[in-house]
């Protein structure tokens, strides 16, 4: 029997590999700084970084600071803490107040299996960034700006200790903002701190805090018979990320109940779960 050709459509189909610099596409800021919910020392923060373009002529020109600091018209701002507590909302608010998009890279977006890739992947967001006039941002950026490795091993240590050098000198050469975002500050190298100009601690939510954030979450056309002063008060450690969780599932809950109105004994339903999680998370059964 005569061997048939083989079709094209029988050939193994390969696998489309995205390029690197289609990754990083800049994106119009999703948040504006009316529409986070921070405590007060933390918003007067976020609003000395989100003016720096108006106030740079004054303190750089007028006040005489290019001339002792002239290499710190770049701003490096570093937003850490708990998570869900509104560190990426931040970073939109500000570019969005700057007038500019925001490009934002995730370890992921930049790692490489193949050794020595990383390093030109990270190159290649600053280009991005600087090509298109946006703020760069990196989320989770402990993943990038953890401590360098002392004791190397493996060619995988060298590679990490390749990446941080770069990371170090693009800092240093790059004369524009970095936002960077981080829930373990803890694991950042020293080098890094130093050239961070600005650290900003964000907390989880005060009693005040979580009554506005409870009102900006609940629509004002679901019918409801909450109470934002009980909900704050009996409510302590969780974040605006569990606020915003814990009255959608709630209100998926009334809706699959067919009820009439969004009862709060519904929402204490779901942010006892929430906090269930937690606990189940931190190890504590």
């Amino acid at each position: 029997m005569p061997i048939q050709p083989k079709k094209a459509s029988d050939a193994p189909k390969m696998e489309k590999i995205e390029p690197i610099e289609e990754i990083f596409i800049p994106e119009e800021p999703k948040w504006s700084l009316d529409e986070i919910i921070l405590p007060d020392d933390v918003k007067n923060q976020i609003l000395d970084v989100a003016t720096y373009a108006d106030n740079s002529h004054r303190v750089f020109e007028l006040w005489g600071f290019k001339k002792t600091h002239k290499f710190s018209r770049r701003i490096g701002i570093n937003l850490y803490g708990a998570p869900g507590t509104g560190k990426t909302m931040a970073a939109h608010a500000i570019a969005k107040n700057l007038g500019r998009k925001i490009l934002i890279v995730n370890y992921a977006d930049i790692e490489s299996k193949f050794v020595g890739e990383t390093p030109k992947n990270i190159r290649k967001a600053f280009e991005a960034a600087q090509k298109s006039n946006s703020i760069l941002f990196f989320d989770e950026a402990d993943a990038i700006l953890s401590k360098r490795v002392t004791n190397m091993t493996q060619a995988v240590d060298v590679s990490v200790n390749q990446t941080r050098s770069v990371m170090l000198m693009l800092m240093n050469e790059y004369q524009d903002f970095i936002i960077f975002a981080t829930n373990f500050i803890e694991n950042f190298d020293a080098a890094f701190m130093r050239r961070i100009s600005m650290h900003i601690k964000f907390s989880l939510p005060d009693e005040a805090c979580r009554k506005r954030l409870w009102r900006m979450y609940t629509p004002l056309e679901v019918p409801n018979n909450l109470d934002f002063d009980e909900l704050a008060k009996k409510f302590d450690g969780i974040s605006g990320s569990d606020i915003s969780n814990a009255i959608l599932n709630a209100a998926f809950k009334a809706a699959r109940l067919k009820v009439d109105e969004l009862d709060k004994n519904l929402v204490f339903e779901a942010v006892e779960n929430i906090l269930a999680s937690k606990k189940a998370n931190a190890g504590d059964f």
